[in-house]
């Protein structure tokens, strides 16, 4: 499990001074990004090796809300993986107060956009995948 630390932004909030609901899904993508990065495989290795990873499902759960100048910790892990796709989980937390869990699924496809194998184009990434699965996540 990786953590990963936003400061909210004003631009972020709403008129009341809430985070809009739409923000954690772009934490989701810092805090993935992040991940990848730190376990080694960024995005723009994965494209310079002709392979995407697109967003093919999102679920979210908003626990609490969040203003503007709080920190969020977001804890990425991944909760699965196959050699056609994987499911990164979230936990984000305030103050070490849980505001929200979700997960995001993704494949794999080639710059034709047909999808890939990950274990046999690019071993070395599904097996780091498979083993930083978490099961117990929550």
């Amino acid at each position: 499990m990786i953590t990963y630390k936003h400061k909210v932004q004003y631009y972020e909030t709403d008129r009341m001074g809430i985070t809009h609901h739409s923000n954690y899904i772009r934490w989701m993508e810092e805090a993935r990004t992040d991940f990848l990065d730190r376990i080694g495989f960024n995005y723009a290795d994965m494209e310079s090796r002709g392979l995407s990873s697109p967003v093919i499902g999102v679920q979210c759960d908003y626990k609490a809300s969040t203003t503007f100048d709080d920190i969020i910790e977001i804890e990425s892990y991944v909760l699965s993986c196959t050699s056609a796709k994987f499911i990164v989980g979230y936990k984000m937390t305030k103050n070490g107060n849980l505001v929200f869990t979700g997960q995001s699924t993704h494949c794999f496809i080639d710059t034709n956009g047909k999808i890939v194998r990950l274990h046999k184009e690019l071993p070395e990434l599904y097996n780091i995948l498979c083993e930083n699965k978490k099961a117990n996540h929550l």
